[in-house]
């Protein structure tokens, strides 16, 4: 098994659309989530805030910038995921394929590597679990 990540990707018409019709769309979403849970595959789902509600740090020179949204030059807008543990992509694909979603939104479908494809021992990840260990957070 593994895990993907089906990402929620919309534009500001998109969006508009979904929120023209909010009720319907949690309850389908709703009845999705409890299809992938009864299937056994679900694993989580979040959507996000309104995207002008958020800021974007900028690494482009020497200290970081943040700049408040909306992103007017931002064609797609990623709005959320649900994750999904199945046994192939073709399998997350065609759990993609059935996420509630309004015309012109899209779903893209990304594998969430295992523990066991990342090296473990790199001083990084020692350093870090040294830290969430002495935070109590292990």
């Amino acid at each position: 098994m593994a895990q993907y990540m089906l990402i929620m990707r919309g534009t500001d018409e998109t969006n508009a659309a979904m929120m023209a019709n909010i009720d319907e769309m949690m309850t389908t979403t709703r009845q999705f989530i409890e299809a992938m849970d009864k299937a056994g595959v679900y694993v989580a789902a979040e959507g996000l805030d309104d995207p002008a509600q958020g800021v974007v740090v900028h690494f482009t020179g020497e200290a970081p910038v943040v700049t408040d949204g909306p992103y007017g030059e931002t064609k797609e807008l990623f709005g959320g995921y649900f994750l999904v543990d199945v046994a192939s992509k073709q399998e997350a694909v065609e759990w993609a394929k059935r996420v509630p979603a309004v015309p012109g939104s899209k779903i893209e479908v990304r594998r969430v590597p295992g523990e066991d494809e990342v090296p473990q021992d790199s001083a990084r990840f020692v350093k870090e679990d040294a830290y969430r260990e002495s935070d109590g957070q292990r």
